[in-house]
């Protein structure tokens, strides 16, 4: 046996009538077509439940297995202390997650639990599950987000299918989330227009069935949009690996300025054509090479400096540079900064104010072994991830102070706030960087400045972008 079928869910607690209090009548087509994708999963007649929820515990780079035999749970929180769940927990399918994940080197498992006590994204699913006789009594397996790179996501997923053919259980998997948060102004989240870019995108994706696309979502889009459960339906796309599904009718509502989707899935047979993680791996690939190939002199001396030091240990000797530095690079001193990112996200960005060596190569070449090495933010960057690594430089024009942050343009100028010894740095034109405020406020942050400091001097500086 393996996961017979799949639904997507939200979990807002509204919709239960003992929370909403007849409110919940304004998503009653939510609550429809939840009742009638728990009546399908039922229909297939499940051994476990695997659930996703963004509201368990969440770690950056690990993935939170529920530990234990089981757990209980209450809505009380939301004035509902009456809903109770007490539900098993699988511990053989548990340990067999664990251990998939551990065989490819993907964090995962049940260390760090801090609250044993169930979420809302487990218990609204379970109240509609628990509904139907068939799924009442079913043990489950409460797994949580994290925010590892969205391809992260989906083999962690496939992890999860390979433990339950490994066991033999009829699983049903529910990737329990919302969808945007910011789909209305009246919403108590105000509103961005990727708010219903997101949920037009993500429900035409889910309609479909096209879970490779999933992956294809910016991140800093997704922040935008405040989604919540991206991450959730990857998880649940992954256990789909290579399955052929039939999609149910998709629905979806933001009556209260969050989007509710919902769709289910029944599984049909095996798919050569739906592993999607490797076929995403593979275009990504090609357009990363694609990239490399047009890179500056600047990039592919940074490059050429990380790798080598990557792989050996070892800096770049001068003797080893390129044969194409441009003439700025021999010849002129300046600051420099390299950021390296991975699948969209910062993997380290080390550089210098000013000058501190004889020219600008030697000063990528320095910065480039210390964004791969000595960021505190990051481990170091190991062999095996130098293929999807994208890399610019920037060098740093002259600084010059202002005298209020007036005279700062986020896209333009890069901003340095000083205060005595303290001095935090942000550079120009950064994806998510959208206000002056939100630049100088983590520009404070880098430097430790707290807000309402008296000693606050602001400079600006320009920088030259290579890609």
């Amino acid at each position: 046996m393996s996961i017979v079928g799949a639904c997507m869910v939200p979990h807002p607690p509204i919709i239960l009538p003992e929370v909403g209090g007849g409110e919940e009548e304004k998503i009653s087509a939510t609550a429809a077509a939840y009742r009638a994708a728990m009546a399908e999963m039922a229909a297939l007649k499940p051994e476990v439940l695997l659930i996703s929820t963004p509201h368990s515990i969440l770690y950056a780079d690990y993935f939170h297995i529920s530990p234990g035999r089981g757990a209980r749970g209450t809505m009380k929180q939301f004035r509902a202390p009456g809903v109770r769940f007490d539900v098993d927990y699988d511990e053989a399918l548990v340990r067999a997650i664990c251990e998939e994940a551990d065989a490819i080197g993907l964090p995962a498992g049940t260390e760090g639990e801090r609250d044993a006590s169930l979420d809302h994204g487990t218990m609204i699913p379970l109240y509609f599950a628990q509904e139907q006789p068939a799924l009442r009594a079913l043990p489950i397996v409460r797994i949580s987000l994290s925010g590892l790179p969205l391809e992260e996501q989906y083999r962690f997923g496939m992890c999860i299918r390979r433990a339950v053919d490994k066991l033999g259980r009829r699983a049903v998997f529910i990737g329990s989330g919302d969808l945007s948060h910011k789909c209305r102004a009246e919403g108590p989240y105000g509103f961005a227009p990727e708010g219903p870019e997101y949920d037009r995108r993500l429900t035409d994706v889910m309609a479909r069935a096209a879970f490779g696309e999933l992956l294809d979502f910016n991140e800093h889009f997704l922040e935008k949009a405040a989604e919540c459960g991206h991450r959730s339906f990857i998880i649940m796309a992954g256990a789909l690996d290579g399955l052929a599904v039939r999609a149910g009718e998709m629905t979806h509502e933001d009556t209260f300025g969050v989007g509710y989707g919902e769709c289910a899935y029944t599984v049909t047979a095996e798919d050569e054509e739906r592993h999607f993680a490797d076929a995403h791996r593979k275009r990504k690939l090609a357009g990363l090479e694609a990239m490399r190939e047009a890179e500056d002199a600047y990039v592919r001396l940074a490059r050429l400096s990380l790798e080598t030091y990557v792989k050996t240990g070892k800096e770049l000797e001068r003797d080893a540079y390129p044969a194409d530095l441009t003439e700025e690079m021999r010849n002129r001193q300046a600051g420099t900064f390299v950021s390296v990112h991975k699948d969209g996200q910062l993997r380290g960005c080390i550089g210098t104010i000013g000058p501190t060596t004889g020219c600008i190569a030697d000063e990528i070449v320095q910065n480039a072994v210390s964004a791969a090495s000595r960021d505190p933010r990051f481990f170091p960057i190991q062999i095996p991830e130098l293929p999807y690594l994208e890399i610019s430089v920037d060098v740093l024009g002259e600084t010059e102070p202002i005298d209020s942050t007036d005279e700062l343009d986020v896209k333009r100028y890069g901003v340095i706030v000083s205060s005595g010894h303290k001095r935090g740095l942000l550079l120009p034109n950064l994806d998510g960087v959208d206000t002056i405020e939100e630049q100088v406020r983590i520009a404070m942050q880098k430097g430790g400045i707290r807000p309402g400091d008296k000693n606050i001097r602001y400079e600006r500086f320009e920088v030259v972008r290579h890609h």
